[in-house]
């Protein structure tokens, strides 16, 4: 096939332009690229290339080079400069001029996805039988104390333990590592551990507590018959790790009773119920009742123990945990006071009197927030925009919740994608962990960055901590700012040896919108992978699976799609070594038909071939 002389120079003329403007931008970072570490130098540098690259809209190049079958650069992020010398080569020879064979880029294609693997194999470890894509699985409590649990995630696939500090202690995380160490060891597999940092999120403060009550509900079936009767433990007393169905009574009166005992009471409603003592033990009875029943603090029990009646009344239950009601259209007043929140009050036809109110756990918020920016409460379930502020509090318009109205609870996140204000990147807390996890783990996964200086503050702890070359770092990008400013922070990132990056889907699709999260995810594949740091997958991988035992279809092709990145996470659940052994054959399966994010084309096979 023949094309047109005039065609060809007019594409090495565009291309020698681009050529040129990268190596001008790379001129002209040549400071910042004298600080970046020395196994990173060459990856830092197609970065610059890569982004200045993406200044410019170059789709007509691109469609003229497909349409003489040539290289589109579509997926040539991991070796611009090597890429484009090569077109320009090649459409010189299409025209029987001479190349300049001096011409070469500093790293050839090959190379460039060498420099991607060699670096997730430092942070990631080795890689399964068959599969290029490690595996990170979060750690439940019970890892510390089910050794079995560890060793089948081990045994399914896990490639890595990831630890989150903000929950359980050092003596927890100790507990954890061990086991997966352990695992390992036995298994003949290593496994890395990850301990994520808990960062600067931004919560709704405490609610004032609910009555001190609990209900109490027996399992009907269709006709309204019982098929399981509510089982009610009766106790001396609750302590914080007391199950939800136990109920404390003095002691005198629980050792005399016996199986078959009736207790009669009376709810909180003036509804008279029955237990039926099934079994008494060693400091507990079980008993069955067939009717909901409300039971609260100071409830009246009626016993006939051996022809005695006696009355006894319920110890301090639990306070029910409060929470705000929200409709669309009800207000909510975000207060810099820190005191508790209570819910709106409304009339008898629902409209709200006066509106609910709650503090955040950083009042400093308040002096940034700007009226008409949105906000959104707990993962975005619940979506505002803010009407009304001043120095005390902002006043938030809802303008989206579930129809019958959204419960806004303490300790939920809060997330402000147009207000412009910093937080650190590290607290407190996160320092004193980093020294746990700089001792005990591989990685530490740091949350919420937004901007270079949070990176340059977390290299500047881990230097006091003389783990620079030994710990590498994993940065979790979950916000608008954090996704606009991700060039900056891979270049400061890279000053250490090992760098990789979250793309924590939860939270940045909040602050991106949902419409959004989709392109937003490619972007930062795209410009991870030319700065050839692997990327891990995250947020609700097999999320219905770990946590109920069966996947749903998009669930598949989410993991499906994960196959471009290096790595992908998997959430706690009672189902979780179900959910590595079939993410574990999803990316197995994939292999074969894609590399990265180019498109294999192995030969057809027929399903179950």
């Amino acid at each position: 096939m023949k094309f047109k002389k005039e065609k060809i120079h007019s594409l090495i003329d565009a291309i020698e332009v681009i050529i040129r403007r990268l190596k001008q931008a790379e001129n002209d970072q040549t400071h910042l690229l004298e600080e970046i570490h020395p196994n990173a130098r060459l990856s830092a540098m197609n970065l610059i290339h890569y982004r200045n690259l993406r200044e410019y809209d170059i789709r007509d190049v691109q469609k003229k080079l497909g349409n003489m079958g040539l290289s589109r650069l579509a997926k040539a992020e991991s070796h611009i400069m090597a890429s484009l010398i090569s077109l320009e080569q090649i459409l010189r020879k299409m025209c029987e001029e001479p190349v300049d064979e001096n011409s070469k880029p500093p790293f050839s294609i090959k190379k460039g996805q060498k420099i991607l693997a060699a670096n997730t194999k430092s942070l990631f470890g080795y890689r399964s039988k068959n599969r290029r894509v490690r595996i990170m699985v979060t750690q439940p409590t019970e890892s510390a104390y089910n050794y079995q649990l560890v060793h089948n995630m081990v045994a399914a696939g896990m490639n890595c333990a990831r630890i989150n500090c903000a929950h359980d202690g050092p003596e927890t995380w100790l507990k954890i590592i061990d086991n997966v160490h352990l695992a390992g060891e036995k298994l003949k597999k290593k496994c890395k551990i990850t301990m994520d940092l808990g960062g600067p999120k931004i919560r709704t403060g405490t609610i004032i507590p609910g009555p001190k009550v609990k209900k109490f509900r027996p399992a009907r079936d269709e006709w309204g018959k019982v098929i399981t009767p509510a089982q009610i433990v009766l106790v001396p007393s609750l302590t914080l790790e007391s199950a939800g169905n136990m109920v404390p009574v003095p002691t005198e009166w629980l050792d005399k009773l016996g199986a078959g005992d009736k207790i009669f009471f009376q709810d909180t409603r003036d509804k008279l119920r029955v237990l039926k003592i099934e079994e008494t033990g060693d400091g507990f009875a079980m008993a069955h009742c067939y009717d909901t029943s409300y039971i609260a603090t100071g409830t009246k029990f009626i016993s006939n123990i051996n022809g005695s009646k006696e009355i006894v009344e319920v110890g301090e239950m639990p306070c029910i945990e409060q929470n705000l009601m929200l409709k669309a259209g009800d207000r909510l007043i975000v207060h810099k006071e820190r005191q508790p929140g209570r819910p709106a009050t409304y009339d008898e036809e629902g409209r709200q009197l006066t509106e609910a109110h709650v503090s955040c756990t950083w009042p400093e918020i308040v002096d940034h927030i700007r009226i008409g920016e949105k906000i959104h409460f707990d993962d975005g379930k619940i979506t505002g925009k803010i009407v009304d502020a001043d120095e005390h509090r902002f006043v938030v318009e809802i303008t989206y919740a579930r129809e019958m109205g959204a419960k806004l609870k303490a300790d939920k996140g809060i997330n402000l994608p147009e207000t412009k204000w910093h937080i650190s990147g590290l607290t407190e807390k996160d320092k004193n962990d980093l020294k746990f996890v700089a001792e005990h783990a591989d990685v530490v996964n740091m949350s919420f960055v937004n901007g270079p200086s949070d990176v340059a503050e977390l290299i500047e702890e881990i230097e006091k901590l003389n783990t620079t070359d030994k710990l590498g770092i994993i940065l979790k990008i979950e916000t608008q700012h954090g996704f606009n400013h991700l060039t900056e922070i891979l270049l400061e990132a890279m000053k250490l040896k090992k760098v990789g990056v979250m793309i924590a889907r939860g939270d940045l699709a909040i602050e991106i919108g949902w419409d959004n999260i989709a392109r937003i995810q490619n972007e930062m594949l795209a410009v991870c992978n030319a700065a050839h740091v692997p990327v891990v997958w995250a947020t609700q991988v097999l999320e219905n699976l770990a946590k109920k035992g069966i996947p749903s279809r998009s669930e598949i092709t989410d993991a499906a799609t994960s196959i471009k990145a290096e790595c992908v996470m998997l959430n706690k659940g009672p189902h979780i070594t179900e959910a590595i052994r079939l993410l574990d054959t999803i990316l197995k399966g994939m292999e074969n038909y894609q590399d990265k994010n180019a498109p294999m084309l192995p030969a057809l096979e027929t399903a179950g071939g």
